[in-house]
């Protein structure tokens, strides 16, 4: 693999990565694993896009109907841990994971979440950061304490 050379100039890196100067104020990840995606997820991703490219704050490219200075990154990504509950919805800097996800609850997760900065509680798995309960955390309790993968 070629090396590239490290860029110096803060212009140039802005130019060529034009998300640091958007306005940027959340970044929602949207699991596509194996048990998320049997539940629904590609739906949920789907959701996600057509509500914030409608409402112009999806942020990304203009020739892909997106908007350079959108507020809102919208990223698909792998297991997260929890799919066994998904669709798995995490949104960022807040670090909410909603579980059980559906389309029909994208909706309600832009207009408060995303837009108010209400958490929808009925469907917020947790808050990072965690605290977690202590005893299943704990070295002493090994691999047996925590009951997942990712």
């Amino acid at each position: 693999m070629p090396k590239s050379d490290f860029i110096e100039s803060p212009e140039e890196l802005c130019a060529l990565a034009p998300v640091t100067t958007a306005p940027i104020r959340h970044h929602v990840f949207v699991c596509s694993g194996k048990s998320c995606s049997a539940v629904g997820s590609a739906e949920v991703i789907a959701a996600f896009e057509h509500q914030l490219k409608a409402r112009g704050i999806l942020f990304g490219r203009e020739a892909k109907g997106k908007n350079p200075k959108g507020s809102i990154v919208l990223t698909e990504c792998a297991s997260v841990g929890f799919c066994a509950i998904g669709a798995a919805v995490m949104v960022y800097p807040d670090g909410v994971w909603y579980a059980q996800v559906r389309a029909a609850d994208v909706p309600e997760i832009i207009e408060e979440h995303l837009l108010h900065g209400r958490v929808v509680q009925r469907l917020a798995l947790l808050q990072l950061p965690a605290k977690g309960l202590a005893a299943e955390s704990s070295p002493e309790a090994g691999a047996t304490g925590a009951n997942w993968e990712a």
